[in-house]
């Protein structure tokens, strides 16, 4: 069974738009109607009270003079009495009682209500010539008083009712025109093909930067397609070389089976396999960074990871020399990051040095530097904005030649990046490469 919830949901937008503000607008003009049939009640009264008022004042100042007040309106009635209650001006006993006539001694109007029509009273206390005692009470019947409240009451829920169709109505309407554009750009978004874009509203509205970010949004996929496009026939080249090269050199073994070149063989495989295991473990790096899966992060000795890289540096290779001006550096990273990047960048600078290769730690309040300077023949600058791309080599042959898979700098980038790092490449003193890496600091107490 659905619940309400799933039926409301299940509802157009225009549905629920209009049915919301159709019983917000109900809601709110019944309150106004039955709050304003309930002000014609004082409305009534006042306006009898303007009327009473003038006439009370001409009754109290003709009983001071010792004569009999008379009222000029066939509508009022002017009544004398003593303060028990008994008329004194010859009149009949007005339709006041006991508690009515202290009311109206003290001062307090008094509302008839169950009377036919409602009467509404003023009274007052005056002092005749001999020195006694008088009341003086005026009133008048409220002729409409009930069929008013309830004539007011019902053309209000009427008019209540009509406006809400009204507003409802009006509502069905402006919602269906607002998403007219949304309806038109769904439409283009299914005819879209690749590399198009949707087109933008006129108007600069809300609908127009939908549109704009979807066509981001787009080209963001677009990129992204053709980044896993790119970087899929890239791997499946590299892996099409090791894989290769192992197989023939497998299929002439067999076909010589000389133990001395099947030794010879052998070395190769293993040099191959080596080569293809350190691809596929690059291309696993860079999959769990593209999917975000980053170890935790630490503080790490940047000098401590410097200097243990420098020590795994092929001994018969270019020397290494670490400086650090300033002792202990943490940056905020995991240990296998910073050990992997330390590593990748001095196998690249030995590969290309000549003699000499200085790594040199800079440790700063917010930013700890990274600066790896080798004697080769550098990086055309031409080069260097896309030697981090996975895959690229400044020469066909120069990773290839020399072991490499072409992913060691693109790993350094991603890591460093994913930490809020740069990494960027320029000309060392020295006539070779330089690479600065930057990570944030982190202060360890």
């Amino acid at each position: 069974m659905i619940s309400p919830r799933g039926l409301w949901a299940r509802r157009g937008m225009r549905f629920r738009v209009t049915a919301v503000a159709t019983v917000v607008t109900l809601v709110v003009l019944l309150g106004l109607a039955l709050l304003s049939s309930r002000k014609i009640e004082p409305l009534v009264v006042a306006s009898a009270d303007d009327e009473l008022t003038p006439v009370l004042a001409t009754a109290v100042v003709q009983v001071g003079e010792g004569r009999v007040p008379v009222s000029t309106s066939p509508n009022i009635q002017v009544h004398v009495m003593d303060t028990a209650g008994t008329p004194m001006d010859g009149g009949p006993v007005p339709a006041l009682s006991a508690s009515d006539i202290r009311e109206l001694k003290a001062g307090t109007p008094v509302l008839r209500s169950t009377d036919t029509p409602p009467a509404r009273w003023l009274g007052t206390v005056a002092t005749a010539p001999d020195g006694a005692q008088r009341v003086v009470a005026v009133g008048t019947g409220l002729a409409g008083y009930r069929a008013a409240q309830d004539s007011a009451l019902r053309w209000q829920l009427v008019a209540a009712l009509i406006a809400t169709a009204a507003a409802a109505l009006a509502t069905w309407f402006a919602v269906r025109s607002a998403l007219r554009p949304v309806a038109r750009l769904r439409t283009a978004a299914a005819r879209l093909g690749s590399g198009q874009r949707l087109p933008l509203p006129e108007s600069h509205d809300e609908i127009r930067a939908l549109a704009g970010a979807f066509n981001d949004l787009l080209a963001r996929r677009d990129e992204a397609a053709d980044r896993l496009r790119r970087f899929t026939g890239d791997a499946a080249h590299e892996l099409r070389s090791p894989v290769a090269s192992i197989r023939v050199q497998a299929e002439v073994a067999v076909a010589h089976p000389d133990p001395e070149f099947s030794q010879e063989v052998l070395t190769d495989v293993m040099h191959e396999s080596e080569r293809l295991s350190a691809l596929v473990d690059g291309l696993l790096t860079l999959a769990r960074s593209d999917a975000g899966e980053l170890p935790p992060a630490e503080p790490v000795d940047l000098t401590v990871a410097a200097t243990a890289a420098a020590a795994r540096c092929p001994e018969d290779g270019p020397s290494v020399v670490v400086h650090n001006p300033v002792g202990l550096a943490w940056v905020l990273a995991a240990h296998s990051e910073v050990e992997l990047v330390t590593d990748n960048l001095l196998r690249n600078a030995c590969r290309h040095a000549r003699s000499r290769i200085t790594v040199t730690v800079l440790a700063g309040s917010s930013v700890t530097r990274l600066v790896v300077d080798d004697d080769g023949d550098g990086i055309a600058p031409e080069h260097r904005k896309r030697v981090f791309d996975r895959f690229y080599r400044v020469q066909d042959d120069r990773a290839r030649s020399s072991g490499g898979t072409g992913l060691g700098l693109a790993l350094v980038a991603e890591l460093v990046r994913r930490r809020g790092g740069t990494v960027r490449v320029g000309e060392s003193p020295e006539g070779g490469a330089r690479f600065l890496v930057s990570w944030r600091s982190v202060t360890v107490t």
